[in-house]
């Protein structure tokens, strides 16, 4: 099995229990178990290409991160993320759009990947 990090937020709607229900859903997933969960963590919405806070247009984040053991390749589990945003109403309307859930893959194992 392989270490995961993942990295969750949201800002829209129940953020803290969408957070919940993915976490729910991670350790659903096959040949997957959910290890340790950080603690929630509220943070300013910001502008990822200026690193400006975006008070106006968007509300602050919930965020964690949970570690995960896995014998799934990191593109299915990616594939199996994404699927999990898209199920709790995951839309991608513009870059940095306020979201109900966003699930990034932050570190699988000691694997270098570089995809787009």
């Amino acid at each position: 099995m392989v270490a995961v990090y993942i990295a969750l937020g949201a800002n829209l709607g129940d953020a803290a229990r969408s957070l919940g229900e993915a976490v729910k859903a991670i350790h659903e997933l096959p040949l997957t178990q959910v290890c340790k969960t950080s603690s929630l963590y509220k943070s300013s919405a910001l502008d990822a290409a200026s690193g400006v806070e975006i008070v106006a247009t968007s509300p602050d984040y919930l965020n964690a991160v949970i570690e995960v053991q896995t014998d799934l390749a990191a593109p299915e589990l990616l594939a199996h993320l994404q699927r999990i945003e898209r199920s709790a109403g995951r839309q991608r309307p513009y870059l940095n759009a306020p979201r109900t859930l966003d699930l990034d893959l932050l570190l699988y194992g000691s694997a270098s990947i570089d995809t787009a």
